[in-house]
């Protein structure tokens, strides 16, 4: 029996640090009433903190509940099934696992302990998508998985401003923008906000305060880089600058059109390696691939544009171009990322930006952006920046960050 004593320390201290009241949307959408369960998503998006605040809400005594973390130095000397089976010998109800990724044989000892124990729950959270692929296979049958996206806008205004809104559907939005959009100005002014948030408002990290924002975000970059990346699929860290070549191409070229050949001359790296560094960026959360509404592997795989993941990202890697240069695919990486996170299907149609469940066109622009584009088209919207409330199929921006 291992002695578990530090462990519940270093919970009792990491309670008590965590803010109490400011939680994540995400907390409500979880069944915590399963055995086994995992929390997926990028790195910095809050997935200790949430696991934490839902630990600090139990009723029950702490000592039912554990939290460790999986690249702790004791968990990995003593392992983790071991410390899981001693902790529910003593009555322990639920064991939860920050950072899985981090452990070698995470998914067969979660399974073990699963199948061993068949009262325990079993709660975890990883923050390398690339690495998780076959342990969400192997766990497919046992396992419930929820992927925790960045922050939304709606979810920005909460944590630094206490301004608070339900999420707005997308049908709502279309149907009645002008009327949501009024009442939630009656709050107050919501752009100087919404460019905050284009700049800094990502990563629930802002609220350790903006002058450190950018520094961790570029350290988030280089461990998805030279940690995430080649653990989970055996890319040698000599081939990490050609993958930030490739970054820094998009970043700075948005909205990209990849033309692969191209790409393989200048990167001096066959077409089919192209293709498998873009999806090693896209699965580590960096780039936002959309794709054409079209079927086939061929089709599918080729991405029509290219965006990195979300607005802060895109500053951080192309600097103050990015903040200068790119207002165009500032917008449109806003809005991909806002409508992928909300779980909502995208493409690039052959006429328009974007069409978003397969029905809806946008062409997505600043406030000179006319209707010439959509005039006459059903379901086709102007998705405008820089104004507060919209009219007739013209629809601002900002309004999109409300879908969850």
């Amino acid at each position: 029996m291992e002695d578990l004593t530090e462990f519940f320390s270093i919970q009792t201290s990491l309670l008590s640090q965590i803010p109490k009241t400011r939680r994540r949307f995400f907390v409500e959408k979880i069944d915590w009433g399963n055995r086994l369960l995992g929390i997926v998503g990028g790195r910095g998006t809050g997935k200790t903190t949430l696991l934490l605040q839902h630990l600090a809400r139990q009723e029950q005594p702490k000592q039912k509940h554990l939290y460790i973390s999986a690249d702790h130095i004791q968990v990995q000397a003593i392992g983790l099934y071991e410390i899981g089976s001693s902790f529910f010998r003593l009555a322990g109800e639920t064991l939860i696992v920050d950072e899985i990724h981090k452990y070698a044989n995470w998914a067969q000892e979660l399974k073990n302990l699963y199948d061993s124990f068949p009262t325990s729950k079993i709660f975890f959270s990883g923050s390398s998508t690339l690495a998780l692929q076959k342990g969400k296979a192997d766990l497919s049958r046992r396992a419930v998985f929820y992927t925790l996206p960045g922050l939304s806008f709606r979810e920005y205004l909460y944590l630094a401003h206490r301004l608070e809104f339900e999420p707005i559907s997308l049908q709502d939005i279309f149907q009645s923008h002008s009327l949501l959009a009024s009442t939630i100005l009656e709050a107050g002014p919501v752009l100087g906000h919404f460019k905050d948030y284009l700049d800094h408002g990502v990563y629930p990290f802002f609220l350790e305060g903006i002058e450190v924002y950018f520094p961790k975000l570029l350290n988030v970059l280089e461990k998805v880089f030279y940690e995430d990346i080649p653990t989970a699929t055996g890319i040698k860290t000599a081939n990490v600058p050609t993958l930030k070549r490739i970054l820094w191409l998009i970043a700075t070229s948005q909205p990209f059109i990849p033309n692969i050949e191209r790409m393989s001359r200048n990167l001096k790296v066959s077409k089919e390696y192209v293709y498998t560094y873009l999806e090693y960026l896209e699965r580590g959360g960096i780039l936002l691939n959309i794709r054409p509404p079209a079927t086939g592997y061929r089709l599918v795989r080729k991405p029509s544009k290219i965006y990195t993941e979300n607005t802060n990202l895109l500053r951080a890697i192309a600097g103050e171009l990015g903040a200068r240069g790119q207002e165009g695919a500032i917008r449109e990486t806003f809005l991909a990322h806002q409508v992928k996170s909300a779980g909502l299907n995208i493409h690039v149609p052959a006429q328009a930006d974007f069409i978003v469940q397969s029905k809806y066109q946008l062409e997505v622009g600043g406030k000179s952006k006319g209707k010439t584009q959509v005039g006459g088209t059903e379901n086709a919207y102007v998705v405008r920046d820089d104004m507060e409330v919209g009219y007739g199929n013209i629809v601002p921006l900002w309004l999109f960050g409300f879908l969850y």
